[in-house]
């Protein structure tokens, strides 16, 4: 319960078009040079080759950058709390959500003050960290 959740933000789709538009024409530059080579034009044919395996290494390194963003970003599990109250004699106690769970279920399970099978599910929320409420407070 210890991860914390990053803030989603997507990575823009015209971002993404523009590094595949510069993948793309590394490639044609890189073929154009290799052309050139071939022709007995070693200038013009290393100028293309220069230019084209430079854009090919940052546009690679960009691709990469946002596939790690992507990963970073990933949902986590968001950690839940269960707060079950006992109706007869109004005790609470706090424990990890578990599946099925939901609010106003009966459980059927002793009450540790009065001893009744009188405890329901009052509440569902998530847990919030000092740390987090920090961060959102501005002092971290």
């Amino acid at each position: 319960m210890e991860s914390t959740i990053p803030v989603a933000r997507r990575i823009s789709p015209f971002f993404l078009l523009i590094i595949m538009i510069t993948l793309m024409l590394s490639l044609a530059s890189i073929y154009k040079g290799i052309q050139d080579y071939l022709n007995n034009q070693p200038a013009d044919g290393s100028f293309y080759l220069t230019m084209g395996v430079t854009t090919l290494a940052v546009s690679t390194y960009l691709m990469f950058l946002t596939r790690k963003r992507v990963l970073k970003l990933g949902m986590g599990m968001q950690p839940l709390i269960t707060t079950l109250q006992c109706q007869k004699c109004g005790f609470k106690n706090v424990r990890d959500f578990q599946r099925g769970d939901y609010i106003f279920k009966q459980l059927g399970e002793q009450c540790p003050k009065c001893s009744e099978k009188a405890m329901t599910i009052g509440s569902i929320f998530r847990e919030v960290k000092e740390k987090e409420k920090a961060k959102e407070a501005g002092y971290g």
